[in-house]
């Protein structure tokens, strides 16, 4: 067993396995000791080349900005020369305080087209020379700002001059010249930082140095640039040369190599035993959380669902298990249909989870869910894309509220919606119970007449043993026929008011509303001697409303602004009720507009708030009630002050044509 044994390890103890990776170890350690060195001091050397070049550019601008201020002044100063807005005796003291702006500028004179000095700054210099006459007439050719090449002053120094030419119109007259001291651009424009650590020089088109600056001494030739100033006509050099040399490589290379690569390792080792602790809590942490996370979950009343791309259930919580009847056992790991889907919604169910696959999710969905026990309950799905910590959606998550209680408190405030419309109805038939005894008096009274008028003249026939006229006794029999259907109609108007009904929209004309209607508003009418308008459109479409509610809204308005009209003069008491479409929106707004005292701002805010009313005998619901059955039917109820006086209130409701094209 032992020989087998030994056999076995000994091809393992000569293979180059064993000693092969750590030789590659070792060669690739000292590769990284020779290499990384050198590729350092080459980095270093690129970056100080780099950030050289970059210095460099930055001092260009620099330079270049502020030689540009003072072209700008030699441009506002040839621009008033030539407009004459500055006297020829201000321009010595206007020059001088140009000089005033940077030592480099060394002078500024104005020279006629002939080269002659007109005016100038103390110290001025002569006139131009040759040279100088063949740049000013480059300037007047190019009609702009032109550099001279650099040049030597009498006192040996190098200057640039720049000629602006002067213009009045298309008359020449002349140049403005400054002269630049190259030395004093260096001097002024370059920042000390950046001549701490580089030689700056200026050169000509020759490479000839024009100016140098060299505070910390001369460049050592291992990190230059040039960068050409770009100044118009003349071909100046800006040349940096950094003082600094090449980086060397470290003293003891290979120990000080060793050294950090130990404390790199120790440093790693560190890094790695803190990163398992940390790991370790974060793991712990995260064990809290999710026990958090899944006892919060728990605890929700609202039901959590997850599918994944396929439709799948992949996670329900207990409140959703408890809203559909079913464990999550039966529900994880399935497909639609679902057990819980209502039968005659089936369809439904299946569109809206084709839309969900195609990515078109409807965010909130109203519906209902059965029970096994054949229990429907009302709820609401809010649902959204389940993304996944990179951005991916792996599925969709559903929130889903059992919305039953919320149903039953919906219907308990309709029902008390239609019992308040209900006493609202009772309470207007109240008020107008007075002129309804008095209009129903007057047809009673006429048929009590026509039918004692006929009995007369049966009796007086019968006495004198005559036979009785039909076509005498005939119209009477018809009045009285007439009366009694006159006051059947009233009756049955306030009946069709006042019975309770469930409310049912229906296609209905405005001036159906109206003719319905007709009989109690002209009751009111005629007791306030009220004359009553009605412009209603033949073309006007039907609207989608309950009738008996639109009429309550209707006879409450006109009910308000005969009243409002009590007080004002016979002839200004005109109620008009118009109506008119807008096939825009598809609505049918109806005015009813009075001439009466109007609504004050202070009642104008709280006109339509609840038991609210300016009169000493009102409830307060009228206003209110109308405006909830006017939203009722997706419509406004507003108001606003009537140019001719009084107010006028509108209501909206919608066409029959335009619901029907919405449906």
């Amino acid at each position: 067993m032992k020989t087998a044994t030994a056999t076995a390890l000994r091809p393992l103890a000569t293979s180059p396995v064993r000693w092969l990776l750590p030789v590659m170890l070792v060669l690739l350690f000292l590769a990284i000791l020779i290499w990384l060195p050198w590729q350092a001091r080459q980095m270093e050397s690129s970056e100080r080349q780099e950030q050289l070049i970059a210095d460099t550019l930055w001092v260009e601008q620099t330079i270049r900005f502020q030689l540009g201020r003072h072209e700008d002044a030699m441009q506002a100063l040839a621009a008033d020369i030539a407009s004459g807005s500055i006297a020829r005796a201000q321009l010595p003291e206007r020059m001088n305080r140009l000089l005033q702006t940077g030592r480099e500028l060394r002078n500024v004179r104005w020279v006629d087209p002939t080269g002659r000095v007109v005016a100038g700054t103390d110290g001025q210099a002569g006139p131009l020379d040759a040279a100088g006459l063949l740049v000013a007439d480059h300037a007047r050719r190019a009609r702009r700002g032109v550099y001279s090449q650099p040049l030597l002053d009498a006192a040996g120094a190098t200057v640039l001059e720049y000629h602006y030419p002067i213009f009045d119109g298309e008359r020449h007259l002349g140049t403005v010249v400054a002269s630049f001291s190259a030395a004093a651009i260096l001097d002024e424009m370059v920042p000390w930082w950046f001549a701490q650590d580089n030689q700056i020089s200026l050169l000509d088109r020759d490479d000839k140095v024009l100016a140098r600056r060299t505070a910390a001494g001369p460049g050592h030739g291992v990190y230059t640039h040039k960068r050409a100033l770009d100044l118009p006509g003349s071909v100046v050099t800006l040349m940096t040369d950094s003082v600094k040399s090449e980086p060397k490589l470290l003293p003891n290379l290979l120990v000080g190599s060793v050294i950090a690569l130990s404390l790199g390792l120790l440093w790693s080792l560190m890094a790695l035993w803190i990163h398992i602790s940390r790991r370790l809590q974060a793991e712990g942490a995260l064990r809290q959380q999710m026990l958090f996370r899944t006892a919060m979950e728990n605890s929700l009343l609202t039901g959590l669902r997850a599918r994944d791309l396929e439709g799948r259930v992949t996670y329900v919580n207990p409140a959703f298990c408890q809203i559909v009847g079913y464990p999550a056992d039966q529900l994880v790991g399935r497909k639609p249909p679902m057990p819980y889907w209502a039968p005659e919604a089936i369809g439904e169910y299946q569109h809206r989870f084709a839309g969900i696959l195609a990515g078109n999710v409807e965010p909130q969905v109203e519906t209902v869910f059965v029970r096994p026990d054949g229990t429907r309950v009302p709820v609401l799905i809010f649902e959204s894309p389940l993304v996944d910590g990179d951005g991916k959606q792996t599925g969709w998550m559903g929130s889903i509220l059992d919305i039953s209680d919320r149903k039953r408190v919906e219907e308990l405030n309709r029902q008390q919606e239609e019992k308040l419309q209900t006493s609202a109805r009772l309470a207007t038939m109240g008020e107008l119970a007075s002129m309804l005894a008095h209009e129903l008096n007057q047809p009673l009274a006429a048929i009590s007449s026509y039918t004692t008028g006929a009995l007369n003249m049966m009796a007086r026939a019968a006495g004198k043993g005559e036979a009785l006229d039909c076509n005498v006794l005939k119209p009477a029999l018809e009045q009285a026929g007439a009366q009694a259907q006159r006051a059947g109609q009233i009756i049955r108007s306030v009946h069709e008011f006042v019975k309770k009904r469930e409310p049912e929209r229906q296609e209905v004309r405005v001036q159906s509303l109206l003719d319905s209607i007709g009989a109690l508003i002209e009751l009111q009418t005629r007791n306030k001697h009220v004359t009553l308008h009605v412009l209603i459109p033949d073309d006007l479409p039907p609207v989608l409303a309950d009738r008996v509610m639109v009429e309550q809204v209707l006879l409450n308005l006109t009910r308000n602004a005969i009243e409002a009209m009590a007080h004002v003069p016979p002839e200004r008491r005109v109620l008009q009720i118009a109506a008119s479409h807008d096939a825009q929106s598809g609505m049918v707004a109806v005015r009813v507009e009075d001439q009466g005292h109007g609504i004050p701002d202070d009642v104008a805010e709280r006109l339509f708030s609840p038991f609210f009313s300016t009169k000493a005998e009102g409830m307060g619901m009228g206003l209110n009630v109308c405006r909830t059955a006017i939203e009722f039917h997706g419509g406004t109820l507003t108001h606003r002050a009537n140019p001719g006086g009084g107010t006028i209130f509108t209501f909206t409701l919608p066409a029959a044509t335009a619901a029907a094209a919405a449906t």
